[in-house]
Order: structure tokens, then sequence, then C-alpha cells
């Protein structure tokens, strides 16, 4: 143990947060976007010598000033952070890390799940969690001999999304469709799930799965420690791909469908490294063109809220199931279009 206090930052501190900032930065380390809390360290100067960071279940932008390193700090950031996360009743954590401190924090408790050489260790801190996980899916393994798999978020639930859970189910014996649980999207996960559910009830060969904490939407993936956004992409899709081929060892998964957005970035890197690379573990993967509307325009869910936050229910009436369109005009939406409507930008690339 240092001989250092660790206390709260508070975003108000303007002082504190600009010192945070610039130790992370000292340190080869972005400051995510994504952070509810953050802590710190001070020498008697009362300058910051160390920091960490949540974000709902994770711990993140944790760094030491190359002045107090071999002081035990980074150990009592780590354990002031647990110590929060158990407080606010979070007990299941995950961390990303460098590969060359991946064994210092498996020293604190933490255990590798996959890693990406050279990039990126996703660590949880339960020893059999992930092993876990892929039991309980095993559990839902149906037999066939095509069966496939797609992740959908579903912000919400599109024709789009409709045409491509459809394409697959009907060119395969099963399909397994993972509705991602982070509620990270202006749609709560809770509705996003029962319009998948509800707009795909009549097709009978459908699994359905939580993604959980191991599927980790682009939204939340961390990209403090990577030198650009490109190279986040790719870190995300090469760690999604080593996930999903242990997901796919459990359920008998031979093909994983995805949708295409030629107007995307992130989803062309992402796509592309998927068409590359998962075929060398035995799965093909099946790259569909978005469903248009009469106007040529491609369906998207970034539209569907565009409409919903500018009030014209009515418009969306073309772009979403009546499952979807039924919600919406409904009393329990009221919520959901408060949130949207009260948002600057809902359109995302």
């Amino acid at each position: 143990m240092s001989e250092y206090s660790i206390s709260k930052v508070y975003p108000t501190d303007r002082r504190a947060v600009a010192q945070v900032e610039k130790l992370l930065l000292a340190e080869g380390i972005r400051r995510d976007k994504n952070l509810d809390y953050t802590c710190a360290a001070y020498d008697d100067d009362y300058n910051i010598i160390a920091t960490g960071s949540c974000f709902g279940n994770t711990l993140r932008c944790m760094a030491v000033s190359h002045l107090h390193q071999g002081e035990g700090l980074m150990n009592d950031v780590v354990t002031h952070l647990v110590q929060h996360e158990y407080e606010r009743g979070i007990n299941h954590l995950f961390m990303y890390t460098k590969c060359n401190s991946a064994k210092f924090f498996g020293d604190l408790g933490f255990y590798e799940i996959v890693r990406i050489a050279d990039q990126v260790v996703f660590m949880e801190n339960r020893r059999t969690g992930f092993a876990d996980y892929l039991a309980d899916l095993a559990g839902t393994k149906r037999e066939g001999e095509r069966v496939a798999a797609l992740v959908l978020n579903a912000n919400p639930f599109t024709l789009g999304h409709q045409y491509l859970v459809e394409k697959a189910a009907g060119e395969n014996d099963v399909l397994h469709v993972f509705i991602v649980s982070e509620d990270a999207s202006l749609v709560p996960f809770a509705v996003r799930k029962k319009l998948v559910m509800d707009g795909t009830a009549h097709l009978k060969n459908i699994v359905y799965h939580d993604t959980g904490p191991y599927i980790i939407s682009s939204a939340t993936f961390p990209s403090y420690f990577q030198k650009d956004d490109e190279a986040v992409i790719q870190s995300h899709a090469n760690l999604d791909l080593e996930v999903f081929v242990k997901i796919a060892e459990a359920l008998g998964i031979n093909a994983r469908y995805v949708g295409e957005e030629p107007k995307s970035l992130v989803t062309g890197i992402y796509n592309r490294i998927m068409s590359e690379k998962l075929p060398e573990h035995g799965i093909r993967c099946v790259i569909v063109p978005r469903k248009t509307e009469s106007s040529g325009e491609v369906i998207s869910a970034s539209n569907v809220r565009q409409a919903i936050k500018e009030g014209r229910l009515e418009s969306i009436k073309g772009l979403v199931p009546d499952s979807t369109y039924n919600f919406f005009a409904g009393p329990e939406a009221e919520e959901v279009i408060r949130k949207i409507r009260g948002t600057d930008n809902v359109i995302h690339y």
C-alpha cells in the first residue's frame, strides 16, 4: 500500500480534471469519453500522481505518473475503484488493458477472457465467468447442418432489421439472434428486445439471447489506449471476433450474418475484418445488402429516430414493422420518445 489517499474527482473541479487529462496523456492514454466516476491520488503539493475511472461495470483510464511508479499506487487505485463498484451493487467487473499490463492486473484478481496480440486484453474479476457464460449458452444449442448467428442493437427495430433476420432464418436451420443488452442506446434494452421478438415472432427457428457483458457494443468499447479511431474500430472488431468464435464453438454456429452499410467507416472496417478472419475458424461471414425504401434510400434506424425526434411519427410506418409502429404510437413509448426528442443528435454513423 502507498502512503497516499485516493479520493473522488468531481466533474466540476476543472483543475483536477485538467490534471487527470494531462497525466493520462503523459502516460500515453486518451481520456475516454464514457466515464461515470473518476478518482485520483495527490502528492503533498496537491498535484495528481495517479488516477483511474469507471464506466458501468468496467474499470478504465488508469495511470500512475512515471515519477511515482513502483510505490503501489496502481494497486490503491484499483482497490478504490473495485470498492466503489461494490458499493453501488456492481460485483462482476471488467477491464481492458495493454498486453504488457495483463500480468499486473492478473495479480490483482482479474482473469483473461481474450486478447488481441500487441493491442488489448479483455479481463474480468471472475475466474470462471466467461466459461460459465459459454456453458449456459451451450444449454440452448439446437442441432442443424446450417446454424447461423447475428447480433442486433435494433435502436429501434426496423424493416431493415427484419429483412436481415428473415434472410438469415430462411437460409439456415437454426438462427441465434443476440440482442445487445448494454443500455447505451436511446431505446432501452427491454424495449429493443421486445420489439425484436415481436417483429420476428413469425419465424420459428430462432433462439434469442441477451449479449450480456461479453459482446461489447461500439458505443462502450474503450478508446483510451488506441492511437486513433481506426485502431479503436480494428481492436473492437478483433476482440468481438475472438469472443464470437468461442460462442460459435459452444453453439455449433457456422455462419454469421452482418448488414452492409456502405456509408459507415466503422461498419466497413468491421465487416472487412469479419469477412477475412471468420472463415479461418470455419465460419462463413455473410454480408447482406441493406433493404431500401421505394425511393431507393436505405432503411435506417437513425432516420426512424430523427423522424420521432421531429414529431413525424406517421412517416415511420414505411420503415418499421407494425409492432414497432404500434409501440411508438402507444402510451408505453412516452418516456422513450421524450428521451429521443431531448437528444441533440440522434443520427449515428
